[in-house]
């Protein structure tokens, strides 16, 4: 099954005078909740979808508990998530401090299988 893409205008940021320029913008295609993700699970195996949310609201619980300490969490062939931060710039070492950090979010790396599916892709104009 393809991926499905949109078209998007978008103007250039350094010149708003140029003409808009459209782009390929994939378009999400519903979405799967944890609920439905453990269904999935438990028809696959012998564990009750019950169990298998159990398992996956806990693993979600352990990712942000680690996620809090600064550590990579590394999720098999699917990928890794870590910490990333935006920070102030200062002239000296001695000047930086935690106050500089203003930006903090979840970065995700894709493990193998995921960058074999990516490499994969097929995509279709939507509409």
């Amino acid at each position: 099954m393809a991926v499905k893409f949109k078209l998007m205008g978008r103007k250039n940021p350094q010149d708003l005078q140029a003409p808009e320029k459209y782009y390929a913008t994939a378009m999400p295609d519903g979405e799967v909740d944890m609920e439905y993700l453990a269904e999935m699970i438990s028809e696959q195996c012998t564990v009750t979808d019950t169990d298998c949310l159990a398992v996956l609201n806990t693993l979600e619980k352990n990712i942000i508990r680690e996620l809090k300490q600064g550590r990579i969490v590394k999720l098999g062939h699917l990928g890794n998530f870590r910490i990333g931060i935006s920070a102030v710039g200062q002239d000296a070492i001695e000047e930086v401090s935690a106050l500089d950090i203003h930006k903090t979010r979840v970065l995700f790396a894709p493990g193998k299988k995921m960058r074999k599916m990516l490499g994969e892709l097929t995509f279709r104009k939507a509409g």
